[in-house]
């Protein structure tokens, strides 16, 4: 292969050539090769960026002031958490990609085909729904209902004729079992439930969505991991492999081993869920990591995993801080956005 540079220097010596010998319409044919050029270098990482929507909170704006905020910061995708029409109704006509959640595995698995009628149907002409989540982190047992479910409800779209929009369920990362570090590892802890779940991604062309957390990651080790590590910041060799720089691509990568050890090797993740509190009492959760993580995070997925090499699909977590959000307090911290005036936490850039 050609290096950059050799690519380069012929392209130039090409032009140059074809103008001296066509005149003015050759200038203006180089002048469109070199702004080709020049287009395709251009960042794609934000095509990669979509927020969660959140609405556990006080005093948020109304869903159509949200629609509006993510079109002004040029957010290309959404999560909401449920199929709420408030919210749905004001996505129309935005241009902007969804993900639904439905948690009521039951509904789906007795009628999918209403559920579509309700949720989807209406819609489906000026919502662009990209992704259903089947159940978000769902525990056992309840996780034996996922599968069925996921079927039910993929059955229904396409005999709706909407075969287009993918069906998942997003995960958390203690599917794994420990240790799943280093990222060659990686197992699913019940491969029972996850082996099935991966196969009927594989057959449908779906991603998995993935929620991942290294604030989490970090939090939980205990001082093993080092915070810099965490927040793509320069750090220690670790024994990830001089390739892992930092604990977002090796939790990442740690899932696609074991979707592959399951007959997942074409599937891909969808990142469904990622984020850094700003407060709540722990030391690590301050506005100046939550904004480094973030914005390193932005700027790090248009690149993918050294597994998955290519724009990873991201989602952060979440829009607005929520209040009303149950757990612990760093749980109500991690919005981009104040909900009463829809001004930054921190500045943060999606382009």
């Amino acid at each position: 292969m050609r290096s950059k540079r050799l690519y380069k220097q012929e392209r130039v010596e090409c032009i140059e050539l074809t103008m001296a010998g066509n005149g003015a319409a050759s200038v203006l044919a180089a002048a469109a090769i070199i702004l080709i050029g020049v287009l395709a270098s251009i960042p794609t990482a934000v095509e990669s960026i979509g927020v969660c929507y959140g609405t556990h909170g006080d005093s948020l704006p109304s869903a159509a002031d949200v629609v509006r905020l993510y079109r002004s910061n040029g957010i290309k995708g959404m999560r909401i958490y449920s199929p709420n029409h408030t919210i749905l109704d004001a996505l129309r006509g935005s241009g902007i990609d969804v993900i639904v959640d439905e948690g009521n595995l039951n509904a789906l698995i007795s009628d999918a085909s209403g559920w579509v009628k309700a949720n989807v149907l209406p819609y489906k002409d000026d919502v662009n729904f990209k992704y259903i989540a089947v159940g978000n982190e769902v525990e056992a047992p309840d996780t034996q209902r996922i599968l069925p479910a996921m079927q039910n409800l993929n059955t229904a779209l396409s005999a709706a004729g909407l075969g287009n929009i993918k069906v998942s369920t997003a995960v958390k990362m203690s599917v794994l079992a420990e240790p799943s570090s280093p990222p060659s590892s990686g197992t699913f802890a019940d491969p029972s439930v996850m082996g099935p779940i991966v196969k009927f991604l594989a057959s449908t062309g779906s991603p998995l969505l993935a929620n991942i957390y290294p604030y989490f990651a970090y939090k939980g080790a205990n001082g093993k991991i080092e915070l810099n590590y965490a927040l793509f910041k320069p750090s220690s060799p670790t024994s990830n492999g001089p390739e892992y720089t930092n604990l977002f691509d090796a939790m990442a990568d740690a899932m696609y081993t074991a979707m592959e050890k399951v007959g997942g090797s074409s599937v891909p993740i969808v990142v469904s869920e990622s984020g850094w509190p700003s407060g709540g009492g722990d030391g690590a959760a301050s506005l100046e990591n939550a904004q480094t993580y973030n914005q390193n995070l932005i700027n790090h997925v248009g690149k993918g995993t050294p597994k998955r090499p290519g724009a990873l699909e991201t989602y952060i977590f979440a829009m607005f801080d929520e209040n009303r959000k149950m757990g612990d307090e760093t749980e109500k911290h991690f919005g981009l956005f104040n909900g009463q005036n829809r001004s930054p936490v921190y500045t943060i850039r999606f382009a």
